[in-house]
């Protein structure tokens, strides 16, 4: 397949590097990557701030850009959830747009998700010795149904013994623009979820939503806690390497 990829604005701005694996892997499973340009954020911080009309111009900018792409895949759940759940709302009185937004939902997915249930590629020969445990971010969980798909490709890592997260299903507390806006409720929440992080014992955690990871590793970096954050493309890139 030829693969764009939907860099998201947080991942391209603050992980690029998160960015630049997801594409060595879709390379290495013998996929073309393209990026298509134009592209920008996907519009879920003006949506979920009330600014719908805003949020529309955004999405018709990303809708353009994805609109000769075969596949375009995402290293976000709550990207990729915004365009299967919102984009309907959005165009629903624009029926040109509201088809395209239609075929942009139809070829778009979340990395693991293509990866799992599309590819059928669960084992990536990837080598990883550590204990880890895995936070499922609630948009990839509740919106778009993710849940085998990330635990498949990490019961295939070599080495890597998986712990269970205590109350796994609650919030992190980010929220994007909740966390700027209740800041006192969003950091009682990252609060609870760092006790659980520790809890599980592992020396790493691992997530799909550099969003949530963010939030979770600057409050155990402030209470002098700092475990490991990774996507879950961080560490199958480091362990296709070995």
């Amino acid at each position: 397949m030829k693969v764009s990829l939907f860099a998201t604005c947080l991942t391209n701005a603050f992980y690029p590097e998160v960015d630049l694996t997801m594409a060595k892997i879709l390379k290495h499973l013998g996929h073309t990557v393209d990026v298509p340009e134009g592209q920008v954020c996907c519009g879920q911080i003006a949506f979920n701030s009330g600014y719908v009309d805003d949020a529309r111009e955004v999405a018709r900018t990303l809708i353009n850009s994805f609109e000769r792409s075969e596949v375009v895949v995402g290293p976000s759940g709550s990207c990729i959830a915004m365009i299967h759940h919102y984009y309907p709302t959005l165009f629903e009185k624009e029926p040109v747009y509201l088809k395209k937004a239609e075929d942009l939902i139809q070829k778009s997915y979340e990395f693991t998700q293509f990866v799992v249930d599309v590819l059928k590629k669960p084992d990536l020969g990837a080598h990883y010795k550590a204990k880890a445990t895995y936070h499922p971010s609630c948009h990839a969980t509740r919106l778009l149904g993710i849940g085998e798909a990330p635990l498949k490709l990490l019961q295939h890592v070599k080495g890597l013994e998986l712990l269970p997260l205590p109350e796994a299903q609650l919030c992190c507390g980010f929220g994007g623009t909740f966390s700027v806006k209740m800041p006192k409720i969003s950091e009682a929440m990252v609060a609870e979820k760092a006790e659980h992080v520790l809890a599980s014992g592992a020396d790493i955690l691992l997530g799909l939503d550099m969003g949530c990871l963010m939030n979770i590793s600057g409050y155990l970096e402030k209470i002098n806690k700092p475990v490991k954050t990774m996507h879950i493309i961080q560490l199958l890139g480091e362990g296709m390497k070995s």
